[in-house]
């Protein structure tokens, strides 16, 4: 299998996922994957239910395309997070009911569980509220995305981004997750929030977390 027909597959499957995990619903979300000479996305209009291999585009970060089917209208923003962090593989975009909800009170997640370290900063930042689809949008979620992995788009939904796909997937349920504690704990009083050496501490501890540790012998 070449290495864009392994990205059709993986986006595909990806996208479905989605769906299944109640991040997304309809036609709502997309998801990309870095490949050589640019980024499989979803098409425009696909499904959760129905999206198979032949529902994605392989076109290059400037646009150009030449399958039968349309990009994502969003394909501007994943192309544009792409070009601007190439460490990221994959792009995965979200209108998760949590994330939603918080972007819609124009708010980002603040360092109320050690967690959100997870996503590179003290918090995962909010970007201001642009049409959907335009240059424009991409540019504040590159903004909103500097020295993070994640943000939320105001009154719209999020984004994460990850070394791969299956990386990005799970980023964005760990990001649904926090935003759906978060919401919880407001409903009963004032989250306490880390402070930034608690956070630094956290991210330390990052750095290693998941290793196997060296055998003692």
């Amino acid at each position: 299998m070449s290495a864009v027909a392994r990205a059709r597959d993986e986006v595909a499957h990806a996208y479905r996922e989605l769906g299944r995990l109640g991040l997304n619903f309809g036609s709502a979300g997309n998801v990309s994957c870095r490949v050589e000479g640019g980024m499989v996305i979803t098409r425009t209009g696909t499904t959760v239910e129905a999206t198979a291999e032949g529902d994605t585009v392989m076109m290059s970060l400037d646009g150009a395309t030449q399958d039968a089917v349309a990009p994502s209208s969003e394909w501007p923003m994943h192309a544009a997070i792409l070009k601007a962090f190439p460490e990221a593989g994959s792009v995965v975009h979200t209108h998760a009911d949590a994330c939603t909800a918080l972007a819609c009170l124009g708010e980002g997640l603040p360092a109320f569980h050690y967690m959100v370290a997870g996503f590179g900063g003290d918090d995962v930042r909010c970007a201001p509220y642009v049409t959907f689809g335009t240059p424009a949008l991409a540019e504040v979620a590159v903004e909103a995305l500097r020295g993070r992995t994640a943000c939320l788009l105001g009154n719209h939904g999020m984004i994460v981004t990850g070394r791969d796909v299956k990386g990005a997937v799970s980023a964005a349920l760990r990001l649904e997750t926090l935003a759906r504690q978060y919401l919880l704990a407001r409903s009963a009083g004032a989250p306490r929030l880390l402070d930034a050496a608690q956070m630094e501490a956290t991210r330390e501890r990052y750095k290693t977390y998941g290793s196997a540790a060296p055998l003692r012998v």
